[in-house]
């Protein structure tokens, strides 16, 4: 059993090769070991930590009476091993400046970003940040579909991994599902960047890709995306794509029996009623569909 003296030259380089020796032999070396291994590793700031070192001397300074203990080897462990784990903890806390906001299945959230800009996200859809460098860097990543009323100041970009979206200040839809891709402007002017082909929006004009093809759309007259009034529209989009819609909106699994989902679809279904919105999915491409448990399955006419 070695004394503290010891272990804290140890830590600190000190020891000759035989004092090593010795110490190695002692009882629990391997936990000093994995202790001095990980305290190594980690990056505090210096300034915070005798600023809290500081404060403690201080309160352990006010009291009236101070009792001193001699610590035993193992008692250094549980103390070493605290301060890891507090130094990690204290890291992450005031270092890690993630910000995220996510949705479930039949879920929207709206929220405001540091800048004031606002966003509505739609369900199924994760959007992260850098809330610390917002000021000066207006970046964020959008798994799903969010509407943005970005407010007037540096470049703002919508990072997805189809393309990525940069205004200055405006309105504009950005969708990223599996294989669709889309970008529609309903104010000011939209910049996207696709396979490194960049391509300006003006309010009414949409970007989209559909299985990695690029399609040409109608101008819209509208003043945002159909799903802020909780309802789905499409136009000329394959059924997988409406089903797959179905699903975020429903919590429901909808499976096909000998249906052509490369289909196009042309309508729109609600976010309110389950039993009207796959009706007026089914009824105008002449299908039909049963429930079977939890899943719904879409067939043909027989």
């Amino acid at each position: 059993m070695k004394n503290e003296n010891e272990i804290i030259k140890w830590l600190n380089g000190e020891l000759s090769s035989k004092e090593i020796d010795d110490l190695k032999q002692s009882e629990g070396f391997e936990t000093l070991e994995k202790i001095a291994h990980y305290a190594s590793h980690l990056e505090t700031p210096k300034v915070d930590a005798q600023a809290a070192l500081g404060a403690f001397k201080t309160r352990s300074l006010s009291k009236k009476e101070t009792k001193v203990r001699t610590l035993n080897f193992k008692s250094f462990f549980k103390v070493a091993a605290a301060l890891v784990v507090l130094f990690t903890s204290s890291y992450f806390l005031f270092f890690n400046n993630t910000q995220s906001y996510e949705t479930g299945i039949a879920q929207t959230k709206t929220f405001r970003l540091p800048d004031n800009s606002e966003v509505l996200l739609n369900a199924s859809s994760k959007i992260t940040f850098n809330e610390k460098k917002w000021e000066n860097n207006r970046d964020l990543t959008l798994d799903g579909e969010a509407y943005f009323q970005v407010q007037k100041g540096e470049t703002f970009s919508v990072q997805t991994t189809d393309g990525v979206v940069k205004v200055l200040g405006t309105h504009f839809n950005v969708k990223q599902r599996n294989n669709y891709y889309e970008v529609t402007c309903y104010e000011g002017l939209v910049s996207v960047t696709y396979n490194n082909e960049t391509v300006k929006l003006p309010p009414g004009k949409t970007f989209r890709v559909i299985n990695k093809q690029i399609e040409a759309v109608d101008d819209l007259n509208i003043e945002n995306p159909s799903w802020m009034q909780q309802e789905s529209s499409f136009s000329q989009i394959p059924l997988n794509q409406v089903i797959a819609e179905l699903e975020r909106q429903y919590d429901i699994k909808i499976k096909v029996d000998d249906v052509d989902t490369s289909k196009l679809f042309t309508g729109s279904f609600t976010h309110t009623n389950q039993k009207i919105a796959l009706e007026a999915v089914t009824i105008p491409l002449k299908l039909s569909y049963k429930i079977e448990g939890k899943t719904i399955v879409f067939y043909n006419y027989e």
